[in-house]
């Protein structure tokens, strides 16, 4: 199919006008075959009442090719691994903690044997086959070395250190990353600053397992450091999901002062304005506060919020306390975060 396709885009109107009883196409992996997209905006353009899908997972040889990308005539949506409230009883904080929530991941029989295959398989399909690097090698070593970013303030320097590559490189290796739906940074929150902040975004993996599953871990590696970072990482995908699908005009940000103060992210828009700081801890300690505490200082508007390990909803200081699982679980599209 890629190769009749390719060799002939016009077919797709043939195919339509064959089947004049469906009125609706779905086409996968679309970036596959760029010049589809300009038979697609022919039959937007004659209204016979055809809905299009397309679907892929990756933007970046179509931003390459400068094809028509259909700008004003079709919308644009974001799918993310799943959120606790679309598995419903289904969901397993812990299990969502160690593999994440992809599809393909949770129904598997095999988890761990799974998230192995798939960033090696993605990059063989993707990297590999598009072309998008020279040398393969050193970008599975990018990505390997990047995992050791996750949940923390980019330093492409010292990434292009670990990888003996250039910063050039390294910022073209994220860029690449990032068109590939494999991870994403959140910038610093600077509205009515009052005080000098961090220059860096954050970087996250696009989701928990996959993080989990390329991160080395050795004796010198703390389990507990590898936890907390996907604990955060699980709640910055679930933010995202909540953003895109509530249709909210809300983004999402970090705080983080010159001085060292916190908070892990920062969700503004019309609809609300939240604090939100993650602890990977049973426990909640007057220090694990000092963040939520500064930012209100400056931001009295915000709802601060704070997630924590435990089983128990507590307000300390005035600032709710809530266990992570039954957050995420409450977390509903087009609901306030927190009701």
């Amino acid at each position: 199919m890629f190769r009749r396709y390719s060799a002939k885009p016009e077919r797709l109107q043939e195919l339509i006008a064959g089947n004049p009883d469906k009125n609706i196409v779905v086409i996968d992996e679309v970036q596959r075959v760029p010049a589809l997209l300009n038979v697609v905006h022919q039959e937007i353009e004659a209204k016979r009442g055809i809905r299009f899908a397309l679907t892929g997972s990756s933007a970046r040889k179509l931003k390459r090719s400068g094809v028509n990308l259909l700008a004003g005539r079709a919308l644009t949506r974001s799918l993310h691994p799943f959120m606790a409230a679309e598995l419903g009883d289904r969901f397993d904080f812990a299990r969502a903690l160690q593999y994440g929530t992809l599809p393909l991941v949770w129904d598997s029989a095999h988890p761990r044997d799974t998230l192995k295959a798939y960033v090696g398989l993605y990059l063989k399909e993707e990297v590999q086959s598009e072309g998008l690097v020279r040398n393969v090698g050193n970008f599975a070593r990018f990505l390997e070395a990047s995992s050791f970013s996750h949940a923390s303030v980019w330093n492409a320097a010292e990434v292009a250190r670990q990888c003996e590559v250039s910063r050039k490189t390294v910022v073209s290796y994220l860029e690449i990353m990032e068109d590939l739906l494999l991870g994403f940074r959140i910038p610093i929150f600077r509205k009515r600053a009052k005080r000098t902040l961090s220059a860096q975004p954050k970087f996250y993996w696009f989701d928990a397992g996959v993080y989990r599953s390329i991160r080395p871990a050795g004796l010198l590696d703390r389990p507990e450091e590898m936890a907390g970072h996907a604990l955060e990482g699980l709640v910055a995908q679930h933010l995202r999901a909540w953003i895109d699908y509530s249709g909210s005009d809300a983004q999402l940000y970090f705080w983080r002062t010159k001085a060292g103060l916190e908070v892990d992210f920062v969700v503004y828009g019309e609809r609300g304005f939240w604090a939100i700081e993650v602890k990977h801890a049973s426990r909640v300690s007057p220090r694990d506060l000092r963040g939520l505490k500064s930012f209100q200082e400056d931001y009295p508007e915000a709802r601060p919020l704070l997630l924590y390990q435990g089983e128990e909803r507590l307000e300390v200081s005035g600032i709710p306390c809530e266990p992570c699982d039954a957050f995420l679980r409450a977390l509903r599209p087009a609901h306030p975060i927190g009701s």
